[in-house]
């Protein structure tokens, strides 16, 4: 009895570690002006989300850099536009804005960066967005985050 106790434990904390909420992931970004998702989806229970940016590309940041923005669908081209002026060394994006809800800094190639978000800032319902806001990457490089 006691044996049949202790595999019953054993499987049962052994399944809820597989059930356990994955909390972060990669994203790679090309020389192509790619990133290799289109989306990535947040469970609930997760308290924090890290997204780890690399850049598998052979071109320095100033010529094929990107990064990776998050932000609400709404606000990504304003968020874009506004960072032009911004420059490289800002990352492409305005100092200080609101607007943007995590973001890495802007990479070269074999360069990788992390950015570690708390999940309440997300609102269930609530269309989000990812982007790289090198000037001109964001037509080609965005993706959808969806909190289920």
């Amino acid at each position: 009895m006691l044996t049949k106790i202790v595999t019953f434990s054993v499987l049962t904390i052994a399944s809820g570690q597989l059930l356990a909420a994955e909390c972060k992931t990669t994203v790679d970004s090309t020389d192509q002006m790619s990133f290799n998702t289109k989306a990535i989806e947040i469970d609930k229970s997760c308290k924090t989300f890290t997204v780890e940016l690399t850049h598998s590309g052979s071109l320095p940041k100033n010529v094929m850099g990107h990064n990776w923005v998050l932000s609400k669908e709404a606000d990504m081209q304003p968020i874009a536009t506004d960072g032009l002026s911004a420059g490289v060394d800002k990352d492409y994006l305005k100092d200080g804005d609101a607007r943007v809800i995590a973001h890495t800094k802007v990479i070269g190639a074999k360069e990788s960066d992390s950015v570690t978000f708390d999940v309440s800032k997300l609102a269930a319902g609530e269309k989000y967005g990812f982007f790289c806001s090198f000037p001109g990457h964001m037509s080609m490089m965005k993706g959808t985050v969806t909190l289920k």
